[in-house]
């Protein structure tokens, strides 16, 4: 139901894994610190997630990670990627702040960018893309995604060295930046979608460019916070500034059919050429599903 969440009365260990099976979901784990802090239903003391994780048959520590037991083989991995992002996620964090001062003085119809993904997880690695979450004028959404994938291809040109793996792997530059998730503002008044996994990518989102639109939709959903009550503590990072803007008006809601036709284009494309890459298809599939009703090109015209 709507505006009421488990979480509000569930014990602090159902919590603890709920949380840590809500991450094991998107493919990481967090050390008990970092659990305790983004804990469903509200913070928790590291003391607690360790009394929690001693105490279920569910729940290991493993590289110093909370985990659920089935995921305890990918402990190293995880904490590899950890590693890495101490070192990769600076340069391209910087990298993306340039991009999205640049995409928001030629794209005003976009009144939102946040970071999300690996680079505002913490597991950020270089041959990852980055995404981001944007929040748009109504009836400009397929306009919003060409212009993140035409100046994501520029910007991509001066960065051919870029490490890539198969979801990052283009043929003419790598896939750089990526847009995961394009709300209209209309839509986030409110949401559809109400549930844990919609508010923690919330919570996750790291808001660069509009933060008031960005805390409009927060404050717009209040049910949110029953599973996050984090959410209500606003950001802390970087906000992009746009010197100057193009004017609105240069891009009428009429132009959002044609970039839906070149849109949907280019992502069949792009699934085209991942076709024999079925650890990649399968990790594309995923997160679409995991966006929608908000998820572009499902139509059945555009299947």
């Amino acid at each position: 139901m709507i505006g009421h969440s488990p979480a509000q009365t569930s014990s602090t260990s159902e919590r603890i894994r709920r949380t840590v099976a809500l991450l094991s979901r998107r493919g990481f784990a967090l050390g008990p610190e970092r659990v305790g802090i983004l804990c469903m239903g509200g913070a928790v003391s590291e003391s607690d997630v360790r009394w929690a994780v001693a105490a279920s048959p569910e729940l290991a520590l493993a590289n110093d990670l909370v985990l659920q037991r089935s995921d305890a083989g990918r402990a190293g991995a995880i904490r590899s990627r950890a590693a890495d992002h101490a070192t990769d996620a600076p340069p391209y964090l910087a990298m993306t702040l340039r991009f999205v001062r640049t995409l928001v003085a030629f794209a005003p119809f976009i009144r939102s960018v946040s970071i999300a993904g690996s680079l505002a997880s913490g597991g950020f690695r270089a041959s990852d893309d980055v995404d981001l979450n944007l929040i748009v004028d109504d009836g400009h959404r397929h306009l919003a995604y060409v212009a993140v994938n035409v100046f994501g291809l520029l910007h991509a040109l001066r960065h051919r060295a870029k490490p890539v793996d198969d979801l990052t792997r283009r043929p003419i530059a790598p896939r750089l930046m990526t847009a995961n998730l394009i709300l209209e503002r209309s839509q986030c008044h409110p949401l559809v979608r109400q549930d844990e996994d919609m508010a923690f990518e919330l919570l996750m989102s790291q808001p660069v460019f509009g933060l008031d639109v960005f805390e409009e939709a927060v404050d717009a959903n209040p049910a949110l916070l029953d599973h996050f009550p984090q959410l209500a503590y606003g950001s802390s990072a970087r906000i992009v500034v746009a010197a100057s803007r193009v004017p609105v008006w240069l891009f009428p809601r009429a132009l959002d059919g044609a970039a839906r036709r070149l849109g949907n284009a280019a992502w069949r494309y792009m699934q085209w050429t991942r076709r024999n890459k079925s650890d990649a298809l399968a990790r594309v599939a995923y997160v679409r599903a995991t966006m929608r009703p908000y998820t572009l090109f499902d139509e059945p015209d555009a299947s």
